[in-house]
């Protein structure tokens, strides 16, 4: 059992070692455009409530 679990970690060092880690401008940037991308998507599912909510309101509750 231990045999597997050194080999394991042996692999996934490895493995690691391959990875190509982003710069932290290149982080940042990504991370800048995500929170970008979620506000605006936020922005429209709540402005289509906030419309479709009128709308029920005016034509159906009233």
């Amino acid at each position: 059992m231990f045999s597997k679990l050194a080999t394991f970690l042996k692999e996934v060092y490895l493995e690691i070692k391959k990875v190509n880690w982003p710069t932290k401008q290149e982080a940042l940037k990504y991370t800048l455009i995500v929170i970008g991308v979620s506000a605006g998507v936020a922005l429209f599912l709540g402005g289509l409530d906030f419309i479709f909510s009128r709308l029920l309101n005016i034509f159906i509750l009233h």
